[in-house]
């Protein structure tokens, strides 16, 4: 019986990407796999298996499938094909599944054994605003493992030493059949190591490693903000079997200011002003990070007013210009009046109603919006 098409086996154009042949084989391979179909449908189903998994091997490799497009079945060496009960393909499809349930980026140390990269650590960071706004080169300590000088790294009591692994022989993984389902994971006995140690040692309970804190210099760039991370290569925690370790990652957490508040690259600040001045107008100091700045109130000014001023903010991390810090004007109502002062207060308010709708320029609209509402 002819072969059919590469392609319409996984019905995929053909076109398609490395990612589009991955997902339809791995629906596929799910869809007949032997261990699903144990009905009257099982030999088709194993056929259709088979048929995708032949078809996958050779699409997902660039060098079979440039020649399958150019030549046809013809093209294709069977001499370069996995073997029968192998599943080449099959794994590669499916490593990411695998890798969760039997550890995360495997791979193979000498002799065999398999390694395993180290998980990655989390640190929190606390930057003040103005840490945050210049950067700053910090030092943090981490948990870090060295070799135990006790047993040299071995894991095994001075004297003694560890013993190729009967159960994997050596291997550090056991590899599990079922039917056409086969898959590789950690040795149970010596959970990937490869060995095993009788005798451990006493000042590292078996593990080879102790562990320390080590000082780390961490530089804070310019502009970094709240939530951000900063990754730092190699620094989590060590891999198993000589396998590479993991990140660092440093989350920032931003410390609230006692006048700043940050929103990006702009910053936002609330000025008190008497009503006085408010009322009269005039040039008032205002803080930015760098220092005082002026602006100029006009006669007036009510709560609420909103002065810009550009370039004041931050210039964040990815940013060509920094961002502008926001006046909010609030006019202050004062308190404990004398009596001297509220006698004041009242000739003024008297003057004031005397000159009618010029000195409240939203009285005369509220009073009207008012009536409106209760009429």
């Amino acid at each position: 019986m002819a072969k059919r098409d590469f392609y319409e086996v996984l019905g995929v154009p053909k076109n398609a990407s490395d990612e589009e042949i991955k997902k339809s084989y791995r629906k596929m391979a799910m869809k007949f796999h032997p261990d699903r179909n144990q009905d009257n449908g099982a030999k088709d189903a194993e056929v259709k298996f088979k048929e995708a998994k032949e078809a996958y091997e050779m699409l997902s490799d660039p060098q079979k499938r440039a020649a399958y497009d150019q030549h046809g079945h013809a093209g294709v060496d069977p001499n370069m094909r996995g073997g029968g009960e192998g599943f080449g393909g099959f794994a590669e499809a499916f490593g990411d599944i695998f890798g969760d349930m039997f550890g995360q980026q495997r791979g193979r140390a000498g002799g065999g054994r398999q390694v395993f990269r180290g998980g990655d650590l989390s640190y929190a960071m606390e930057v003040t605003l103005e840490e945050a706004a210049k950067g700053k080169d910090a030092q943090i300590r981490i948990p870090s493992h060295d070799n135990c000088e006790v047993c040299s790294g071995s894991g095994a009591k001075p004297g003694t030493q560890a013993k190729t692994c009967g159960t994997c022989g050596g291997a550090g993984a056991v590899q599990m059949r079922q039917g056409f389902f086969s898959v590789q994971q950690p040795c149970p006995t010596c959970k990937g190591a490869g060995k095993t140690i009788a005798d451990p040692c006493t000042a590292c309970q078996g593990q080879g490693q102790i562990k320390k804190t080590k000082t780390l210099e961490v530089k804070i760039p310019a502009g970094i903000d709240g939530g951000m991370r900063i990754r730092s290569s190699g620094n989590g925690e060590p891999g198993t079997n000589g396998g590479p370790p993991g990140d660092l990652y440093i989350e920032i957490r931003l410390k609230k200011h006692d006048i700043f508040e940050r929103d990006g690259d702009d910053l936002h600040c609330s000025v008190p002003i008497s009503m006085v001045t408010a009322a009269l107008g005039g040039e008032i100091d205002v803080p930015t990070l760098e220092g005082k700045a002026a602006i100029d109130l006009p006669e007036g000014t009510q709560t609420g007013k909103q002065f810009r001023l550009r370039g004041k903010g931050i210039k964040g991390v990815r940013g060509s210009y920094p961002g502008d810090l926001y006046c909010h004007i609030t006019v202050e109502t004062p308190v404990k009046l004398t009596e001297h002062q509220r006698k004041l207060l009242k000739e003024l308010d008297e003057s004031f109603k005397k000159g009618g709708s010029k000195h409240s320029p939203t009285g005369d609209s509220w009073t009207d919006r008012l009536k409106s509402f209760f009429s």
